[in-house]
């Protein structure tokens, strides 16, 4: 191999592209923000992870090979996170890299999810979303940098059972792609990422939960495949490398884009077989929280407001 051929194939390695460079990870406690920190880690970039556990993010952080900086911070609230931001330029330097991962899921009928849940799950996965976009803009502006909206393939068709996961995914995706136009001009990219069926703690058991089974058994074997947080997070980093406009994880997510519009007609027809069999007991149970972290930050903001416990 020459000289040269090797020099490309460097330039467009994550290592040679992001070196030195400042990345920003909110979720980084657990599953795939935890996973990324550690690949944006290896490839060279000065990680400040953001998120609500600050034990769990220190203990991430040990693992890094790289400068890091650990902040805890409720992403749906913009002073902790306009703090944030000046903490990490300050430790870290201007963000070149954004990532905007949090987010937490709740399945069950919507009349039987309680509304400060419902509405927790919207304030995190898109409100969250919008604050960090807010907090950091000034910084990418400066670098010139890449802002990465983590979505789903909860956004291609919305699913019955899960109307505030899939309605706070949709909703990141639209305020992603209206973010893209307006920043544009300032040499800031706002990237989407579609993950599918990755293997957090929010699936733990998910052969046990009876909306996330019905789900992933109408989908075809190719779909059904649970893909491990690092290798999302080696998806992740080399499209941030590449400053690609659209992530898919799987790549193969990527030839269904153009059959979205048949989505939400083919998943009415199954949930409409599915409510009348496995999951019709399901309706009459209480919504419920996806994986740990989803339950230490629902039960951290009940309690910084006295909530009364969920009728659980």
């Amino acid at each position: 191999m020459g000289d040269s051929q090797r020099g490309r194939r460097s330039r467009r390695s994550p290592a040679g592209l992001l070196r030195g460079r400042v990345a920003v990870v909110t979720g980084a406690a657990r599953g795939v923000g935890e996973a990324l920190s550690r690949s944006l880690s290896h490839a060279g970039m000065r990680v400040a992870l953001i998120g609500r556990e600050r034990e769990t993010l220190l203990a991430t952080a040990t693992h890094l090979p790289g400068p890091s900086i650990c902040i805890e911070a409720d992403i749906t609230d913009r002073a902790a996170l306009a703090d944030a931001a000046g903490r990490v330029e300050a430790a870290l330097g201007p963000a070149s890299v954004v990532v905007a991962n949090a987010g937490i899921g709740v399945s069950g009928r919507f009349d039987r999810t309680a509304p400060a849940l419902w509405q927790r799950v919207i304030d995190v996965n898109l409100t969250g979303s919008a604050n960090t976009a807010r907090a950091f803009l000034p910084q990418l502006t400066q670098t010139r940098g890449y802002f990465l909206q983590i979505a789903s393939t909860a956004a291609f068709g919305a699913a019955p059972m899960m109307s505030a996961y899939c309605a706070s995914k949709a909703g990141a995706e639209s305020f992603a792609l209206a973010l893209r136009g307006e920043v544009k001009a300032d040499g800031v990219q706002i990237a989407i990422a579609y993950l599918h069926w990755t293997g957090t703690d929010m699936l733990t058991g998910i052969d046990e939960n009876p909306v996330l089974e019905a789900l992933r058994r109408n989908q075809p074997g190719l779909a059904r495949r649970v893909h491990t947080p690092d290798q999302v997070a080696s998806w992740l980093t080399q499209g941030i490398a590449l400053r690609a406009p659209h992530i898919y994880a799987p790549p193969w997510l990527r030839w269904c884009q153009p059959l979205r519009p048949l989505f939400p007609a083919l998943v009415s027809r199954i949930a409409r077989r599915e409510m009348k069999g496995h999951l019709s007991g399901a309706l009459s149970s209480p919504a419920e929280v996806l994986g740990s972290g989803g339950h230490a930050d629902w039960d951290s903001f009940r309690a910084l407001r006295a909530f009364p416990p969920p009728d659980q």
